[in-house]
Formats: C-alpha cells, sequence, structure tokens
C-alpha cells in the first residue's frame, strides 16, 4: 500500500524518491567541457554509454500444473519508436487463475495491449516510464471491464512487470509475488499480497465499501479456513473477473516502480504455489548461481517438495545484466548496516513467517514510484506527461472518445473540492464512470440473492431471486454457513455463498454456480 507515515517517508527519502510524487530519475550527464570536441569522438561515447545502459535480459520459467489454471507471458525485444530510433523493453507476465481459466487467458491476450493503448505514442523514454504507472491502472481496469462483459465468473490474479533499461515496474492484483535481488543484495518485495488473511487495509477498505469479512463457518458455528470476502467467498481482495463476487473486489492493481544499479540483478515472479511452500529467502538461496532457467526449475521442484503439488506451481526467473557479464550468477548477498523490511505482513502460515524479519538494504535500487491506492480518482490523477493533453477528450480507461458534455471528470464528486475541480480531467465515459463508482462502494451493484425456500433436483434449498444484497449461495442446513445476513427484501437468512463444490453430509457435492440470473422454482425443479 502507498506510504504515507514518517517512517516511509524517510524510507523514501533515502531511496531518493520525494513523497507522493510519480517521477523519473534521468541518468545524470557529466558536466561539459570548454573545448571541441569531435563528432566522431562524440558518437562513440553515445554507443559505448547506450551499450552501458541497456541491460541483456535473460530468463526462464517452470511449471507443475495441478490445475491447469496459471498462465504466462514472457516478451523480450518489444520495441517501439521513439523519435527517429527504436527503444526496446520486455514484459513478463503471470496469471493464476481461478475458477476456471478464462480470465487467465483473457488477460494474457489483452492486458498489454490495453497498457499500451493508454500511454501517448509520442513519448521519449523518459515520459514513457514515467506514464507506465499510470497506463497499467488503465489497462488492469480495462482488461476487467472487458472480461466482464463476457459473463464468466471466472478470477485471475496478475503480476505484470515492464523492464525499460534498469528501470523495472511492477503491478499486481492478487497473491503472485515479484522479489527482486539486486547483485549488491538484499530482497526487495515489488508487490502487494492481497490476501485478506495478511491485509488489513483491504479488510478495511472491502467493509467500507458494503462488503463483509469472515471465515466459513460449519453448522455448529466454528469458523474454518482463511479470511473470506462475502458475498462469494473469495479469499483475495483484488483480482480481474471474479463478476460473481461483487465490486468491490478491484482489479486497480498496487505499482511500484524501481530503477536497479547497473550491476543489475534477479527478479522471481512466482505464483502461490511457490509462495505458500518457501520463504524469500529460500527461493533465492536455492537457486544461487544457475541461470534463470535451471533456476526456474530448481524453485519449482524445492516447493513441490516442501508442500507437494496442492496447487498450480508456477515460477519465472529474470536476469538484469550488464552486457559485458558473461555469466548470469548473481553474488551472494553482502553484509551492511542498512535494514530494509517488508512492507506487507505474510499470511500467517509456518513455511512464510520469515518474511516479516528484517533484510539488509543496500542503497542500490533507487526507489521511483509506490501508490497501492483503490481509488481510481487518485491513481488516474492528472500528473502525467502534457502531451496527454491531447487526449483529454479519451476515456481514461478504455481509451474511447468522449463527446464534449458526455465525458465525466475523475474528480466529480470529489470530498476535496478545494483542489480538485470537477470539470479537470482526465474524463471517463458513462460505463467506466459506473465501474468506478461500484468499485468505491458508492453505489450497490444490482445482483442476486439466495431464496432458501426452493429445492433443486439434488435436494439441497437453493434458488435465486433479485436483490440488490448481491447474495448468494447454498441453503442447505449441513453446508458451510458464511457470515449471517438478511436479505434486503426478505427477512430471511442468506446462507454462506460458494464459489467451489463443498462437501455434504451425505456425500454428494453441488457447485452452487447460478450466477447472475433470477432462477424461477421451475428451472429449479
Amino acid at each position: 500500500m502507498s506510504g504515507s507515515g514518517a517512517a516511509d517517508g524517510a524510507r523514501r527519502k533515502r531511496l531518493g524518491a520525494p513523497n507522493g510524487e510519480e517521477r523519473c530519475v534521468s541518468a545524470m550527464s557529466a558536466r561539459s567541457e570548454h573545448h571541441t570536441v569531435p563528432l566522431s569522438v562524440l558518437l562513440k561515447r553515445e554507443l559505448a554509454n547506450e551499450k552501458i545502459e541497456r541491460p541483456e535480459i535473460v530468463h526462464g520459467q517452470a511449471s507443475q500444473s495441478k490445475k491447469g489454471e496459471d498462465f504466462t507471458l514472457l516478451k523480450t525485444e518489444c520495441q517501439r519508436v521513439v523519435g527517429d530510433g527504436i527503444s526496446t523493453y520486455s514484459v513478463f507476465g503471470l496469471f493464476d487463475g481461478h475458477n476456471g481459466s478464462a480470465a487467465a487467458i483473457y488477460s494474457k491476450e489483452n492486458l498489454l495491449n490495453n497498457v499500451l493503448s493508454a500511454l501517448p505514442s509520442d513519448l521519449n523514454r523518459d515520459e514513457w516510464v514515467a506514464a507506465l504507472p499510470r497506463a497499467l491502472v488503465a489497462g488492469f481496469v480495462k482488461t476487467d471491464k472487458d472480461f466482464q462483459e463476457r459473463a464468466q465468473t471466472s478470477g485471475t490474479t496478475v503480476t505484470f512487470v515492464i523492464i525499460e533499461g534498469w528501470v523495472v515496474t511492477v503491478a499486481s492484483v492478487g497473491d503472485s509475488r515479484c522479489i527482486l535481488e539486486p547483485a549488491e543484495g538484499g530482497i526487495y518485495y515489488l508487490s502487494a499480497d492481497h490476501r485478506l488473511e495478511c491485509n488489513e487495509d483491504e479488510r478495511l477498505r472491502i467493509t467500507a465499501s458494503g462488503g463483509e469479512v469472515g471465515r466459513l463457518n460449519t453448522g455448529g458455528g466454528a469458523e474454518i479456513g482463511p479470511l473470506r470476502c462475502w458475498p462469494g467467498g473469495l479469499c483475495l481482495s483484488r483480482s480481474i473477473g471474479d463478476m460473481d463476487v461483487g465490486e468491490f473486489i478491484v482489479p486497480v492493481p498496487y505499482v511500484k516502480q524501481v530503477k536497479l544499479s547497473t550491476a543489475g540483478g534477479r527478479l522471481i515472479i512466482s505464483s502461490d504455489g511457490v509462495w505458500d511452500a518457501l520463504a524469500a529467502e529460500v527461493a533465492l538461496d536455492c537457486c544461487r548461481g544457475m541461470p534463470p532457467d535451471a533456476a526456474a526449475e530448481q524453485i519449482v521442484k524445492e516447493a513441490v517438495q516442501a508442500k507437494g503439488l496442492r496447487d498450480d506451481t508456477t515460477c519465472i526467473v529474470v536476469d538484469i545484466l550488464p552486457q559485458e557479464k558473461p555469466a548470469p550468477i548473481p553474488p551472494p548477498k553482502k553484509q551492511g548496516k542498512g535494514v530494509f523490511k517488508s512492507m506487507f505482513r505474510r499470511k500467517s502460515s509456518e513455511s512464510s513467517s520469515t518474511l516479516d524479519k528484517e533484510y539488509l538494504e543496500p542503497d542500490v535500487v533507487e526507489e521511483l514510484f509506490e501508490e497501492g491506492s483503490a481509488m481510481l480518482s487518485e491513481r488516474l490523477d492528472s500528473k502525467y506527461p502534457l502531451c496527454n493533453m491531447f487526449k483529454l477528450f479519451m476515456c481514461a480507461v478504455c481509451q474511447v472518445e468522449v463527446k464534449p458534455g458526455e465525458g465525466i471528470s475523475i474528480h466529480a464528486g470529489s470530498s476535496n473540492p478545494g483542489k480538485l475541480r470537477p470539470w479537470d480531467g482526465p474524463f471517463l465515459c458513462l460505463s467506466c464512470q459506473e465501474k468506478k463508482e461500484a468499485m468505491e462502494g458508492r453505489r450497490q451493484s444490482g445482483g442476486i440473492v439466495f431464496d432458501p425456500s426452493l429445492t433443486s433436483r439434488k435436494g439441497a434449498k437453493f434458488a435465486w431471486s433479485s436483490c440488490s444484497a448481491l447474495e448468494h449461495g447454498c441453503g442447505r442446513q449441513s453446508h458451510y454457513k458464511g457470515p449471517g445476513k438478511k436479505c434486503m427484501n426478505k427477512d430471511e437468512e442468506i446462507y454462506g455463498p460458494t464459489r467451489e463444490p463443498f462437501l455434504f453430509q451425505n456425500g454428494d457435492k453441488i457447485a452452487a454456480e447460478f450466477h447472475k440470473k433470477c432462477f424461477t422454482p421451475a428451472e429449479l425443479a
């Protein structure tokens, strides 16, 4: 989450980034001499500097499948035109689907294009890097919005990494984490953990938006399992998809941007199949000295050996190396006096209890940007390159043209009108404004609720009726019960919602996947 306290401010100051500002740090240029330098010498210098500035990107991946819902995106040497030249960047994405693979596949195929469409085409290198955090937010929200139009109920975590030169930008929703070990040593956490179990800020946000957070309850009242969001029973607070859960499960990503030294470093991007079994230090240590492909294989092997193949287990290893460095072998971490604490609390499991310990912090990784707010009005604010003024009448999320008088400023309805003027851009189209209001808890989505008075052909009592409470679930008494809640239309208790089949006392199973539809008794007969 975005750091705003004194300690976080001190950390930002130490890392060289001013509080609350999005910026890009350019390389410092040497002072010019007061004599003429031959053009040939200048060209040689420029070529030499370019060789030093542009790292070599080497990557590898490995996976063991349990459900077939993990997907990856690996793209190196992506090109874009900058003035008269070409600039290259690399993209790595990990998509851990749940309740099916549709959301993960759709995000893999569309997210990058949606991010790039939110970036003006005429930005120079520094402007492009500085605009990435905002474009990533727009791209994530557009991908979620477009996928939900397909009326599919699956969801996915996303950890999306863009590497431009020595600048690494990471956007994430869910619990597929990304860590960085710079060549000089230390561990940096570049993603957030949006599990409700370990993220108090997200629990507060969901309850403030009208959702409920609690564990599954057995018929006897005992609570079991991790904290979940109700309705829906999802244990994550942010994802792409999950249209059946409620719009306070948002696709707005946590974004962190850092600049490495020219010594480089190693990234590990993994699904929870890895992080549920291995702490960050263990993952890094078990593959030290290996090239990325062998490192990824070793991490997956260690995770499966530690906990068994309980879930899809996927790992991407990316080495960011100086061009002249022949072998991608990160050196051991060196000792130092600096201290770097994890910014996120891990879930309370034995295997991951070491994340909250203090790690060494050499002053080699410079933080350029960090923001985790779920509020679109904060994430799409006007702190972006001036050339975006020519896109003033484009929706800031879906990039469709907004006719004069039809666009809605992201500042509309602001509680601080003295600083934010509602006629200031950027603007949203009507459908994106409706999504923004729903995500911020300012309106309730029409939805479905459970009516416990009907019985299905399997004998389990469950049915649906229209209600703005957006509740759903299985009403069989032997089924696990979620947090008690009254239907807004009827004074009847709504039983705990479920997204996956559960075992009943008589041994049968039922998925209760009746989403976004009102069923009649005849349809359930």
